[in-house]
């Protein structure tokens, strides 16, 4: 473990086997064998590592719950890393997700359920998954930090990145599945992911950790580009476009010190926030026991 305050992450930008988890588990095995021998501390997956993006078909074949037996070969084989790694999840009452979770020391940490599933331009993931219902974080145990994971789309929802600082996030861990053309010609993904990224990460003095694929599955090119960015939205690494290791040290001093220069956290106003969002739904006439959030 890094000191207290210092961590090494990394992230694992690989090329997954289309619905072949077998094949995946070995590459997510020899992905997290190399992070452990640099001494890594935290290491993210891309969106949907296990299967591939493209199975929402499949999703009733693929899903696995939180305790099939590739949980704990993974959990055990990550040892005291924190790894995040994407796949389908079976979830309760038989609801399937686009979900995240983290596991160390042999037992699960977290699991984060997308909650901003894409369905424009080629995408239609709501016609497969289930929507995540909670933004929630986690300490990562013998440091000061908080993390939170979000999901591909869930960073074009802006309110999402926002509630996860207030709930205390101090690290944000972005597994994603982005193509190029994928929502129109006209919409660059690479160059507007990065505004997206590097604008979160300085407005919010919150590093980020952002595990993209490395693959061309049928017609959809995912351009890779993963990247570590520190909390003034300055890259720290940056992967090219194959599969590849990138490893970076995050120091939580700096989020303090962005934190203290610029205090978006400090001075969100969520009692401003509430009363508003509250007074927009009676303006549109949606009752507030009946509005999504």
């Amino acid at each position: 473990m890094a000191h207290a305050e210092k961590i090494k992450v990394a992230v694992a930008q690989i090329a997954p086997e289309l619905g072949d988890v077998a094949a995946n588990k070995e590459k997510h095995l020899e992905y997290i064998a190399r992070a452990r021998e640099q001494d890594v501390d935290l290491l993210v997956f891309p969106e949907l590592s296990m299967t591939g993006y493209s199975v929402g078909p499949q999703a009733v074949e693929l899903a696995i719950d939180r305790d099939h037996p590739l949980m704990h070969e993974i959990a055990s084989a990550t040892g005291p890393m924190w790894t995040t790694f994407g796949f389908v999840e079976e979830g309760v009452a038989a609801q399937f997700h686009n979900s995240a979770i983290t596991l160390r020391d042999g037992k699960i940490e977290f699991i984060h359920r997308k909650l901003n599933l894409a369905s424009y331009g080629h995408l239609e993931e709501e016609k497969h998954y289930a929507e995540g219902r909670y933004i929630e974080t986690f300490r990562l145990e013998h440091t000061p930090w908080r993390a939170a994971t979000m999901i591909c789309a869930d960073l074009w929802n802006p309110a999402l990145v926002h509630l996860a600082a207030v709930h205390g996030a101090t690290l944000l861990m972005v597994p994603i599945a982005s193509a190029e053309d994928v929502v129109s010609g006209e919409f660059s993904n690479p160059n507007n992911w990065r505004l997206a990224l590097e604008f979160y990460a300085m407005m919010y003095g919150m590093p980020l950790v952002v595990a993209n694929l490395a693959v061309n599955e049928g017609g959809l090119c995912f351009w890779g580009g993963s990247r570590i960015i520190d909390p003034f939205g300055t890259t720290v690494a940056q992967a090219d476009g194959g599969e590849e290791l990138i490893v970076g040290t995050l120091d939580y001093t700096a989020v303090k010190r962005a934190r203290y220069q610029l205090p978006t956290v400090r001075d969100s106003n969520l009692d401003l926030l509430h009363r508003e969002i509250g007074r927009l739904s009676w303006q549109v006439g949606i009752p507030p026991e009946s509005r999504k959030i």
